[in-house]
């Protein structure tokens, strides 16, 4: 997600609603992409096709808002010890909200065929992932109890939240000191990476075991060489694409009106693109070369837009916002609801499509529904509490 990060609100800075907004779209395009996932025969024919970009477009949006909320800080005197209680105060309460969710469901998706290990598993293994899970720390393969391998098996989602922390760790320790042209150097060649892996060229040699995938940015959730890659490659060039375009003020392209509007087409469009080259294999590379522009240049455009337009009204405002307080609650808590949504198509195949589709809307509705709640009565009163605690403010701090 991951994004995942609100926006800086400084009295001597703009606050870019539409940015708040995108988010919380893209936050809702993920959902959709996993609930229609379910019905996929594979990656080819996934409905919402590229929905799994958004992670890549979260990384870029999250280099942007670190960088434009934290840059002047650091000569203010905020030290390390500082930005990181700031940024686990944002982002660990509901990553801990959401691993206990997926305990609190881990059971009920036992029906599910690709989930053979998790009627086998004792529950105080559950106990004990959920603690570990609750740290962000990722398990190894060999402790997974569900078959995916993922770093967080009870909620698989939270992957890219260990990318988001240690991208903040080198923002805090590195990054935030050095120059521009440093910045833009190291993100040409963390563009190669995104090269790399999208075109399957494989330079270091560890890509040919996720050929489910090829050609796609597929990836980054496991403790396995090829993942570890994949995962790197999607967080290096979106997050430090991000922090340039923060610390060049002319990057921006400003709209007129309805900037949110063309921007949250643009981000569908690109989510929604059904597999180009289709399922020809020789027609692969296509898709790929299409991921490269997606990530390498059209999320680092939307940004631009995002962030050199303004919303037009009090009832776009008002979207934006709502928006963007609920995506990552959303992004975070959705995933458990998903593994539910997989066990009952499993088990109920031959219901009728009504039913499915129904099913589908109901499982949507309580994923919007506990993103909003667990916002509004776990996420915000804690994070206040935090902030009020350990940073001598009542008020949350991004």
């Amino acid at each position: 997600m991951t994004s995942s990060s609100h926006l800086l609100s400084v009295p001597s800075k703009p606050r870019y609603e539409i940015l708040d907004g995108l988010r919380g779209v893209a936050a809702v395009i993920v959902v959709l992409f996993h609930l229609l996932e379910t019905y996929s025969k594979g990656v080819p024919y996934q409905l919402l096709n590229h929905g799994y970009l958004a992670v890549d477009f979260f990384f870029v949006l999250s280099g942007f808002v670190v960088g434009y909320a934290y840059d002047n800080r650091w000569a203010n005197g905020m030290t390390f010890g500082s930005f990181c209680k700031r940024r686990i105060i944002r982002l660990q309460p509901m990553l801990i909200f959401g691993t206990i969710v997926g305990a609190l469901l881990f059971y009920m998706q036992g029906d599910h065929p690709a989930f053979a290990s998790i009627m086998q598993t004792p529950w105080w293994i559950v106990v004990l992932l959920t603690i570990i899970g609750c740290t962000v720390l990722p398990i190894p393969k060999a402790w997974d109890i569900r078959g995916w391998a993922e770093f967080n098996p009870l909620n698989g989602a939270t992957w890219s939240l260990l990318w988001e922390y240690i991208a903040n760790l080198l923002y805090g320790t590195i990054l935030h000191r050095l120059r521009l042209r440093t910045l833009i150097a190291l993100a040409a060649v963390a563009a190669l990476l995104v090269v790399n892996v999208c075109l399957d060229i494989d330079i270091f040699g560890v890509l040919a075991a996720r050929d489910y995938a090829a050609y796609t940015i597929i990836g980054g959730w496991s403790l396995t060489p090829d993942q570890l890659l994949i995962g790197f490659s999607r967080l290096a060039y979106p997050f430090l694409i991000g922090l340039v375009i923060s610390r060049i003020a002319g990057l921006r392209v400003h709209i007129s009106r309805h900037g949110f509007v063309l921007c949250s087409v643009i981000l569908a469009l690109i989510l929604a693109m059904p597999r180009v080259g289709g399922d020809n294999v020789d027609n692969f590379w296509m898709n790929g070369l299409y991921e490269i522009v997606a990530i390498l240049l059209i999320f680092p455009l939307i940004i631009m837009l995002g962030r050199g337009s303004t919303v037009a009204g009090e009832k776009y405002e008002g979207l934006c916002k709502f928006l963007g307080d609920i995506s990552y609650p959303l992004y975070v808590t959705h995933y458990p609801i998903i593994y539910v949504q997989m066990s009952w198509a499993a088990t109920h195949p031959d219901a009728p499509l009504s039913t499915h589709i129904f099913m589908g809307a109901c499982y949507f509705t309580i994923a919007i529904a506990l993103a909003y709640a667990s916002m509004k009565l776990y996420d915000m009163p804690v994070r206040e509490w935090l902030s009020a605690k350990f940073l001598g403010s009542r008020k949350m701090k991004s």
